[in-house]
């Protein structure tokens, strides 16, 4: 399978037809023709296209289908070729994130929390994605992308970190407070280098050994098993593993008036927690929607003048199943890209802009 326009003018993509366990191969490669833009919308060419948890989700069918047949990926770094009028110029590099679209009006849009909009629309859940050699996104819904990173570095903070951004301003974190982070796949990683860079002290709970060399390669202060405590408590912890057995673990671990953000679109379900233990002296738990296009701006400058090392394991776009599947398995280190066949070819010769 090769990635890249046939002579016919199709472009390759996967789409999710069958939404069910990895082991069932929920995805479908597809020739097809490339994607015609609306009136306020761009079309990108991929360039890169980070595989997050929540394609898998959408895959697997833990979130229910909103458009049968869709393709994933809202990780998008993409070339401009077609744009509308004014704003973005063909050629120029952009990102697509997850938020899509919002009304714009109702009272969530208006108070600056668009990510609460009921009318809401998601890449790759309610519009195709990026597990495509072309996608679209709405102009004023693309990013403007900094420079310094490759195509496969970018990709991940479209989602992986503006979503760890947002979860550790959701954990409350004071000046130089003490994180614990559970689970360090794509968004662990990034986040840690985040509050490590704004003086915080992180612990890091991961079932996966490499994650945790990993997190002790980037400067954490101790490393232990999903359900280990960390050796102090903490004033803040994030979840990102979507297990929701880990919520007692991290409620306990909390200092007094600390906050636990769940950073998932998806949990399995929590057990019953004990008052006094998990929730007295005014621990808190908090719940991660989405991001604002806010977000997304204040993230990506912070990445502009704080240089991230974003850890990436490639994949051809033929081995988007192989990817996932991986990932489900616990066997990516970093964060798992998608790479169309053309931009592979020119790696040799592009460089980080």
């Amino acid at each position: 399978m090769v990635c890249r326009m046939r002579d016919d003018g199709l472009m390759h993509s996967w789409r999710v037809q069958r939404p069910g366990p990895m082991s069932t191969h929920p995805l479908d490669p597809t020739w097809e023709p490339p994607p015609q833009r609306a009136p306020d919308e761009l079309v990108v060419r991929v360039l890169a296209c980070g595989v997050c948890r929540t394609d898998l989700h959408v895959a697997e069918g833990d979130l229910p289908v909103h458009r049968r047949g869709v393709v994933p990926g809202h990780e998008v770094v993409g070339e401009v070729v077609e744009a509308p009028n004014g704003g973005f110029r063909v050629g120029q590099r952009v990102g697509i994130a997850w938020l899509r679209r919002t009304c714009g009006r109702c009272r969530y849009c208006t108070r600056g929390s668009e990510n609460l909009c009921p009318q809401s629309e998601y890449t790759g859940w309610d519009a195709d994605g990026g597990y495509a050699d072309y996608a679209t996104v709405p102009a004023d819904f693309a990013y403007p992308l900094p420079s310094g990173y490759p195509d496969t570095e970018l990709a991940p903070l479209l989602c992986a970190g503006i979503i760890g951004w947002r979860a550790l301003a959701r954990a409350n974190l004071p000046p130089g407070g003490r994180l614990a982070l559970y689970g360090f796949g794509a968004s662990g990683h990034i986040t840690a280098q985040i509050a490590l860079a704004q003086g915080a002290t992180v612990h890091v709970a991961t079932r996966s050994s490499r994650a945790r060399e990993l997190a002790l390669q980037l400067g954490v202060t101790s490393v232990g098993g999903d359900g280990d405590a960390p050796p102090e408590p903490v004033d803040s912890a994030i979840l990102f593993a979507p297990v929701g057995e880990l919520v007692p673990f991290a409620l306990a671990a909390l200092d007094r008036g600390g906050t636990l953000s769940v950073a998932g679109i998806h949990l399995s379900d929590i057990p019953v927690l004990n008052y006094q233990q998990h929730l007295f002296q005014e621990r808190q738990i908090r719940s991660v929607t989405a991001n604002t296009r806010r977000d997304g701006q204040d993230f990506l400058r912070f990445a502009s003048s704080h240089p991230l090392q974003v850890v990436t394991t490639p994949y051809p776009l033929s081995r988007a199943d192989a990817a996932l599947a991986d990932l489900a398995a616990g066997r990516v280190r970093g964060a798992a890209v998608l790479i169309p066949l053309r931009p592979l070819i020119e790696s040799g010769t592009r460089s980080a802009r």
